[in-house]
């Protein structure tokens, strides 16, 4: 019976470009999609831009442009990442579709009808400079479970907590700086608190295989049992007030349905969208009783894929999540997490325009993935050694170092009978086949490459045992010689078989080569046997190391020019353009306190026109006192690569004036422009 499946990767959002963490989530579900593909699975592999939400409606309206222009003009740049890496979704939509409007409005009355939609009265934080009603992501302060600061207002970075804008700790707006004023509204919320919804998610998490082990102990802290014995779950607010950018609640006019609501309702819209283009029927897909829904997320976003969703889909009559894959984040050389909102990151089209090649870092990244929610690290000379070790020393090697011998001895062609050692090899390439393909549906990547690594390993210890390059020195050796390069020929094939899921570029590749069909995993099982080849032309280089720094590397510091007499030396001469690349922006400082543990810095909280705050940690402490720094404006380095300090992420440089000899002539003076100058303006 052929597997159906209908698979999924979280939708970005639509106010940047990818970044790498977008890429390893696409790579990691790629691969998994090629690998059921192969052993003859049906899948539907779909995705979607997350359009919706006050910061998209803010960020097109200081770009001057209507939210569904702004939210087109970044979906146009995707194909080039998509289409770089080799991810290929059958379909990519947007939530502002059609589709979605219409199901987001049938999920909702659905629960509606169902007794699960609740209308209170709720106080919320409302901007008075601004004056609007805040959005959670525009709110911050102190996480209430943990103290870390500069948290957002719906969940905490640092230790994962969900809670509610109100609960945060001196929250401030993420807008203009001011402290927030409560006010009263009308919100709509699902239910969750239902016993019934409860009694539900229970059931549906505890299925075997359904949640990974340390997902399923995490979603379990948010189900509250009180002193009678009775467990229960916070009911969710699903609304928000305009002006917003989403979807109006039917018969609620000036009120939306919360991004996270509709979000995840984009899979089944782009589901449809995809069903619709294909002449299918999306109903009788998810009817069918076969169809396994997979969802591949990152840890971030476990509640709302592991509660919210899964009832959602429930209560309004709808099939639920099969599998819920949950990954850890990608970070850079040992720890620095790779984050969107604050600007850290490798840049994968950085990294395609540079010509690095994409399937390099679709091995790596698997070599490093497995099954369990924990992040990777990528490392420079980590990622050079395992490509140039495995897949160019190990793997290509095999192929070259015998085809060459069958283009000029044999015209290309393999011998039927590859004698008993050379058979004995493939048996044992073979008898891996089932061992591979379990790591590979269980998503342990790194395991699974490591047997693959290991088998490759075996081939060219029987190519160093027997020798093609002396058995070619001597005509009585034909055979010999044949048996041997056929070996290596069809040993290479099985291999390739085995890392096509992750190398689907390399693997067409090997088939033009080899002058075979598209391989799948059932074709390990056979052998070519006499079977004439390709021209062999090179098929991987190794990693360019000049390259691979190029994607890290800073602009080099001008040479210092001579001291002159009494104060600090004139740097290097530079040229315009040099100068023009540092991006010298006006600040408001929203907010400063002191940093405890730390005798020369000020934590400062910069509105820098960007419709959200920066994080700064400046040396200032000896000369300024916090209170009298809020509400000053200042010269801060915007595009300064973000530094990762022990007190937290450093996201620029505040401009201030000292004297080379600061002990002679002691004074730190932050730099303030005259009145009328606006957060935002670039200084030229």
């Amino acid at each position: 019976m052929t597997r159906k499946l209908f698979v999924t990767t979280a939708l970005p959002y639509a106010n940047a470009p990818f970044h790498i963490g977008h890429m390893m989530e696409y790579i990691q579900a790629d691969i998994w999609v090629r690998f059921q593909r192969m052993r003859g699975s049906e899948v539907h592999f779909v995705c979607a831009d997350d359009t919706h939400g006050a910061p998209i409606m803010i960020a097109a309206e200081k770009a001057g442009k209507t939210p569904q222009a702004y939210v087109a003009e970044v979906a146009a740049g995707r194909a080039k990442y998509l289409e770089g890496f080799h991810i290929a979704f059958d379909n990519w939509h947007s939530t502002d579709g059609p589709e979605n409007h219409a199901l987001a409005k049938e999920v909702y009355l659905a629960l509606r009808k169902n007794e699960l939609i609740d209308v209170k009265t709720i106080e919320q934080f409302f901007d008075p400079e601004k004056g609007m009603f805040l959005p959670d992501r525009f709110i911050k302060g102190e996480c209430p479970k943990c103290g870390t600061k500069d948290q957002y207002g719906d969940n905490c970075e640092n230790c994962g907590a969900v809670y509610a804008p109100t609960d945060l700790k001196n929250p401030y707006s993420a807008l203009s700086g001011a402290t927030p004023v409560i006010k009263s509204s009308e919100h709509y919320f699902f239910r969750l608190s239902d016993p019934r919804c409860v009694e539900f998610l229970q059931g549906w998490m505890n299925e075997p295989g359904r949640l990974q082990p340390e997902v399923l102990n995490k979603i379990k802290e948010w189900f509250v049992t009180d002193e009678t014995g009775k467990t229960a779950l916070g009911d969710w607010d699903i609304s928000r007030d305009a002006p917003y950018f989403g979807i109006e609640i039917p018969d609620a006019p000036g009120k939306y349905f919360y991004v996270w609501l509709d979000a995840p309702i984009g899979y089944l819209a782009s589901l449809a969208n995809y069903c619709g283009k294909k002449g299918l029927s999306m109903e009788s897909l998810l009817a069918d009783p076969s169809l396994e829904q997979v969802h591949f997320i990152g840890k971030d976003i476990t509640t709302f894929h592991t509660l919210f969703w899964p009832a959602m889909l429930h209560f309004s009559g709808r099939k639920v999540p099969d599998h819920v894959f949950v990954h850890g984040f990608i970070t850079v050389n040992g720890g620095e997490k790779m984050s969107k909102s604050r600007g850290t990151g490798i840049s994968p089209l950085k990294y395609l325009d540079l010509g690095l090649h994409p399937e390099w870092l679709r091995y790596y990244i698997a070599a490093k993935l497995n099954s369990r929610v924990e992040d990777i690290d990528f490392n420079p000379e980590d990622f050079s050694a395992r490509v140039n070790s495995d897949l160019v020393g190990k793997y290509v090697n095999i192929a070259s170092r015998a085809a060459g011998f069958l283009a000029k001895r044999f015209q290309s062609t393999l011998s039927g009978d590859l004698g008993v050692e050379g058979s004995s090899l493939l048996e044992t390439l073979r008898a891996h086949r089932q061992a591979i393909e379990q790591l590979y549906e269980e998503r342990e990547y790194g395991k699974a490459l490591r047997e693959i690594m290991a088998l490759a390993d075996k081939v060219n210890e029987y190519v160093d045992q027997h020798k093609p390059w002396e058995l070619a020195k001597n005509t009585d050796n034909a055979a010999a010689l044949h048996d041997v390069c056929s070996t290596c020929i069809e040993a290479f094939r099985l291999l390739t078989i085995y890392l096509k899921p992750v190398l689907p570029a390399l693997a067409a590749s090997v088939e033009a080569f080899l002058r075979v069909e598209p391989l799948a995993f059932a074709d390990a099982a056979r052998a070519l046997g006499v079977h004439t080849i390709g021209t062999y032309t090179h098929l991987l280089q190794r990693v360019d190391e000049k390259k691979l720094e190029a994607l890290f590397e800073a602009p080099p510091a001008p040479q210092a020019a001579p001291t002159l007499p009494g104060g600090e030396p004139i740097a290097a001469e530079i040229k315009i353009d040099t100068f023009a690349a540092v991006d010298l922006r006006i600040a408001k400082i929203v907010n400063a306190e002191h940093v405890e543990g730390s005798d020369k810095l000020l934590r400062l909280t910069l509105d820098v026109g960007e419709g959200r705050t920066r994080n700064v940690f400046s040396g200032i402490k000896s000369a300024y006192r916090p209170e009298d720094l809020i509400g000053k404006l200042t010269v801060m380095v915007a595009n300064l690569a973000p530094r990762k300090m022990k007190f937290g992420l450093s996201e620029g440089m505040v401009l201030a004036a000292s004297h080379a000899d600061e002990k002679a002539n002691p004074g730190i003076f932050v730099l303030e422009p005259f009145p009328g100058a606006q957060p935002g303006m670039r200084v030229r």
